[in-house]
């Protein structure tokens, strides 16, 4: 490898910052080299743009008579898979898998067989003293060990180049010593062997010493202490060449080693004999390039899945919108196919099926001159005694100035009766609603709507039992309604206020009457017949027809016509809750790179493709969104058998396959659509900042 005037900045702030000043050096096949310097010299800046770990600013590199500049990402990932080993100095194992698995990951990018890739993990391993520990995981085995690992990891591919970063930096003396021994048994071999240091005595090891200092060379000497069999003048080394593509690079590594130096197989101690050159093991025991491309991603198959076990509740919750997504369309279209009668009772539940008398003359009698409000609680009293009414509920209207600390706002008072919910069919979205105590006890409990939480409590997700001011009155919040667009709900932003009618009466409106009261009539009995009988007690209870009568049964009219609307609207509400849950896998997925940068970066310096760290992301991301579809399918079936067993025989939830299959469609395309953009992220990741990241 040949650097000429090579230079390497750094943006800091909108200054830029030169740590390599104009390199020039050339390292000859199966030199021992030492580059040696203070932090902050720029020796592992030099190294990683000679392993193509990163890229000079300026100045040319050429391996073998071929400029870098030349290479795409995928013709640097081959070099770096194929004829560069890396040995770092915190190891950067994947803490995932075994020492075995660690060991194999640069022959799986590089196609190699997988029974043979196995066989030759565990033959390294055992050559490097670690039989024992082959299914160990990095944090089973000891700092030595694991930089043995590495070690066996760098040269899984053959290794011409080994590239030694600080490697005893991180190990005691005996570690330190066993390393070297081994780099130097390597270098025996014929390996080419380049070593970052700041240590001297570790220098003093290397055949050849380059010296850097404030990003300039200076000093470069050949070690005189240095011995080892087969050692060849420089003048012995071959010319470099010209060559047309990242494939003729092998075919010239492989020439030089045979040209420059020749070991006996005694000689061999960590590795195979060097009879095999790396390219010549690799295409020998290398699959069809569909096999490969299978293996890779099976192997990005088996690394999504090991994820997905160490971050479960992560996983989980990023599957949370899915599944609930999934269960809503599954759901919706087998209510849909259901039971009309059972949506009739929904929508009955709505405000249907109810009476209101209104104190009063009708409107245009001459008589609404005298009206002197004699509609009362007792009239209510009478009408929910009926065995055709099933409850009944006093109301009476006013408005008031309502406060809460410093907010103060025009508001709705409303008095109500116990039953308000279930005439109404509005519902609580949290605490409770009245009893006969509240209203027999004139109790000053307050619920109120969504409006008035939304006013009064904007930040505060629960207000039970906070203390709100209605004029001068005192009241205790003891429920929150869900927001409702129902009959007999509030239409407008007008926050509303609920109270007993009898703490109403008493304390706000100073009255014995009521405005009105809503009765709810059995589904079974006619609402004409209902509306008739009940005129006839309160016109014999008042000796006059002061009151007026309103009649919801024409909102069952309207169900045949709403039943496809409603359908379609909760569909899309689905659908929304399905794109939202995409877009939270794309966010998991994007910290996940960001987690996992120095995995990527790992990754990158063993040789895998850009092509492969994107699969590996996408089929995590496609993976989260397929399981969450079966969970909600899992989940709708769940539900449904939920409604069928406490349904009437005449509703069931009726599953539709195409339903089903178009949800598991619609979560691989979410996962393909929502996790491009942390794939391609990743993919794109520069491999020495990835690796810098802890």
């Amino acid at each position: 490898m040949q650097l000429t005037g090579i230079i390497r900045e750094f943006p800091a702030g909108e200054q830029t910052i030169r740590v390599l000043q104009g390199i020039d050096l050339t390292i000859y096949q199966g030199e021992m080299v030492a580059i040696i310097g203070q932090s902050g010299s720029g020796k592992s800046t030099l190294m990683n743009i000679m392993g193509c770990l990163d890229k000079a600013t300026a100045g040319e590199y050429l391996i073998f008579g071929k400029s870098v500049k030349k290479f795409d990402a995928d013709d640097l990932a081959k070099l770096r898979r194929e004829h560069f080993g890396f040995i770092f100095q915190r190891y950067h194992l994947l803490g995932d898998i075994n020492a075995r698995d660690n060991v194999a990951v640069p022959a799986v990018y590089a196609g190699m067989d997988t029974d043979a890739r196995k066989q030759r993990a565990e033959q390294l391993l055992t050559d490097l003293g670690l039989g024992d520990k082959v299914t160990n995981r990095p944090n089973q085995l000891s700092g030595g060990q694991q930089q043995r690992v590495s070690v066996a990891r760098a040269l899984m591919n053959g290794g011409d180049i080994i590239l030694a970063d600080e490697p005893t930096g991180a190990l005691d003396s005996q570690s330190g010593k066993d390393v070297l021994q081994i780099l130097k048994n390597l270098n025996q071999q014929g390996h080419t062997v380049i070593m970052v240091t700041h240590d001297p005595s570790i220098a003093d090891k290397a055949e050849r010493v380059i010296e850097i200092k404030d990003g300039l060379i200076i000093a470069d000497y050949r070690n005189k202490h240095f011995q080892r069999h087969g050692t060849v003048d420089d003048s012995e080394h071959p010319a470099a060449q010209q060559v047309n593509s990242a494939d003729d690079v092998a075919d010239n590594i492989n020439n030089q080693q045979q040209a420059t130096h020749h070991y006996s197989p005694a000689q061999s101690s960590a590795t195979e004999s060097r009879s095999s050159t790396p390219s010549q093991i690799l295409s020998s025991q290398k699959k069809s390039a569909i096999g490969s491309f299978f293996d890779r991603l099976t192997e990005a198959f088996r690394m999504s899945v090991l994820s997905m076990r160490a971050h479960k509740m992560r996983t989980l919750l990023t599957m949370l919108g899915i599944i609930i997504g999934i269960a809503s369309v599954v759901s919706v279209v087998g209510l849909g196919q259901g039971s009309q009668q059972q949506i009739l009772s929904s929508i009955s539940s709505l405000g249907t099926n109810t009476i209101t008398v209104r104190d009063g003359y009708r409107w245009g009698d001459p008589r609404r001159r005298y009206h002197d409000d004699n509609l009362t609680p007792e009239d209510a009293q009478a009408v929910a005694s009926q065995p055709y009414v099933i409850s009944v509920s006093p109301q009476l209207d006013t408005t008031a100035s309502v406060r809460y600390r410093n907010i103060q706002e025009s508001s709705s008072v409303s008095g109500i009766g116990k039953d308000y919910l279930e005439v109404t069919g509005e519902s609580l979205a949290i605490g409770q609603g009245f009893d006969e105590q509240s209203i027999d006890r004139r109790m000053q409990d307050i619920i109120i709507d969504d409006n008035a939480k939304n006013t009064f409590f904007p930040e505060m997700q629960n207000p039970i039992g906070e203390v709100m001011l209605i004029g001068s009155v005192p009241g205790r919040v003891i429920g929150v309604l869900a927001p409702s667009d129902g009959s007999f709900g509030q239409s407008n932003d007008t926050p509303t206020i609920y109270m007993p009618y009898t703490t109403m009466m008493s304390r706000i409106a100073g009255t014995e009457t009521i405005e009105r009261f809503v009765a709810l009539i059995d589904s079974n009995i006619s609402t004409a017949a209902a509306e008739s009988a009940i005129s006839d007690l309160i016109e014999g209870r008042h000796g006059t027809d002061d009151f007026r009568m309103i009649n919801s049964d024409s909102i069952r009219q309207t169900v045949e016509s709403t039943t496809n609307t409603m359908t379609v609207l909760i569909s899309s509400i689905a659908i929304i809750s399905l794109v939202v849950g995409g877009i939270g896998v794309m966010n998991i997925m994007l910290v996940s790179v960001t987690e996992r940068t120095n995995e990527i970066g790992v990754r990158m310096a063993v040789g895998a493709r850009q092509s492969d760290i994107m699969q590996q992301f996408l089929i995590e991301a496609v993976l989260v969104c397929i399981l969450g579809g079966a969970l909600g399918v899992l989940l709708a079936f769940a539900i449904g058998e939920a409604i069928n067993s406490v349904g009437s025989e005449s509703f069931s939830v009726i599953y539709s396959p195409t339903s089903i299959i178009a949800a598991f469609l619609c979560s691989t395309l979410i996962g393909v659509m929502f996790g491009f953009l942390p794939a391609r992220n990743a993919a794109k990741l520069d491999p020495v900042e990835a690796l810098s990241r802890d």
